[in-house]
């Protein structure tokens, strides 16, 4: 059950855009409150709507998790009475939010500087590639490339193989996230100064802010990081490693006094003190002769038994999940990490809960995604005071 009161539902965002980079930062506003009136193209609605289709139903599932706690509206955005909707709406909302390629709301007469003339307090935040400045602005820059750029493209994979994706799209919900932290920034400094300001939030640098020390090791050390496969390089143990039923379990020993717990928990408790694992640069640099140890041992567990040892003697060691497991999974229940609503059409409808968790003030998820349009009438009547007979011409003429 959504609480009374959510601690963002005094801010109204007008959200443009398509796809995920844009889209997910709406997402995660709208979870805590935040009044998100998305707008989409009349005639197909965001792409989203289209991905991640499910073959028994032909819905995707993908659109009411990004889409979720949001409203639908229609409008050309090409067209001038489009326009003009968005200058309305604009009046008495607290943030634009887009994630075109720089130079598109100019092109449209919806420029931050042209929209402050009618709100000054607007907060208009960007989300792109490259960014708003800078000679690839105007590139085209999807997530994987501006992971490739970030940085984080070369280190993730099997040093083997090619760098590899890590399976979602990562460098979209970076470039998401930091701008909705900018975003809620922006609206402080609104408070405190009564002006708006952009918030750029570019792909490739969300990602290279992801990326810990790997420009002063290259800087100061001339050490380039490179592809370590389940391992932390010169870090040991932190690995996969095989059971007697066939699972693979993830242990992660590397620090001292966990290695001892470790050594204690495999009855050789003199590892510790080997020379050859007595202390972290010891155990980095004989890692794979210690991983091949610590195989040996846990092969002639199965996954039960051997994370219960585990657990019982404090060392941090887990399952690698998949969605079944997290289903299933105590811990996920007792948190309620998983929340199921009602789809319209599907039925009972499972998705992560809100995060983070605000202890006074918590978000929470209300709706799934919307239909395409389907809050035309509650906005432009409420909001923008229109008549049935004006909603009735703008969509005979196709504006929305």
């Amino acid at each position: 059950m959504a609480p009374s009161t959510l601690p963002l539902d005094d801010v109204r965002i007008i959200e443009l855009g398509s796809l995920l980079a844009g889209p997910f930062c709406g997402q995660l506003l709208g979870d805590f409150g935040a009044e998100i009136i998305k707008i989409e193209d009349p005639s197909k609605g965001d792409p989203m709507r289209q991905w991640g289709r499910e073959k028994s139903h032909g819905k995707s599932l993908w659109w009411p998790v990004v889409a979720r706690n949001k409203k639908s509206i229609t409008v050309d955005l090409r067209t001038p009475k489009g326009q003009d909707i968005v200058r309305e709406l604009v009046k008495s909302s607290d943030v634009l939010l887009e994630n075109f390629r720089p130079g598109t709301l100019e092109r449209w007469g919806l420029s931050p500087e042209e929209l402050w003339e009618i709100n000054p307090k607007l907060v208009v935040t960007r989300v792109t590639g490259y960014g708003q400045t800078g000679p690839y602005a105007m590139r085209a820059g999807f997530g994987s490339i501006g992971e490739a750029m970030g940085g984080i493209r070369y280190v993730t994979g099997d040093p083997n193989s090619q760098p590899a994706r890590s399976g979602i799209s990562l460098g979209d919900q970076l470039a998401a996230t930091f701008a909705a932290l900018g975003t809620l920034v922006a609206l402080h400094n609104v408070e405190r100064t009564g002006q708006g300001q952009v918030v750029d939030s570019a792909i490739y640098e969300a990602v290279l802010a992801m990326m810990e020390s790997l420009i002063p090791e290259w800087q100061v050390a001339g050490y380039q990081r490179e592809r370590s496969g389940p391992t932390l390089p010169n870090v040991a143990p932190s690995n996969v490693y095989p059971t007697a039923d066939g699972e693979m379990i993830l242990i992660a020993a590397n620090q001292d006094a966990v290695f001892g717990r470790l050594a204690a928990s495999m009855d050789e408790p003199e590892l510790a003190s080997d020379p050859r694992y007595h202390g972290h640069a010891e155990r980095g640099h004989n890692m794979e002769e210690l991983d091949r140890h610590i195989s040996q041992w846990t092969s002639k567990y199965g996954a039960d038994e051997l994370l219960e040892l585990l657990h019982t003697n404090g060392v941090p060691a887990g399952r690698i999940y998949t969605a079944k497991d997290m289903f299933e999974d105590p811990h996920f229940i007792a948190r309620e990490a998983i929340v199921r609503l009602v789809h319209p059409e599907i039925g009972e409808f499972a998705m992560h809960n809100v995060f983070p968790r605000l202890s006074a003030t918590p978000g929470a998820v209300r709706s799934v995604g919307p239909e395409l349009g389907e809050h035309n009438d509650e906005v432009l009547t409420k909001l923008l005071g229109m008549t049935n007979d004006e909603i009735a011409s703008y969509k005979s003429q196709g504006i929305i």
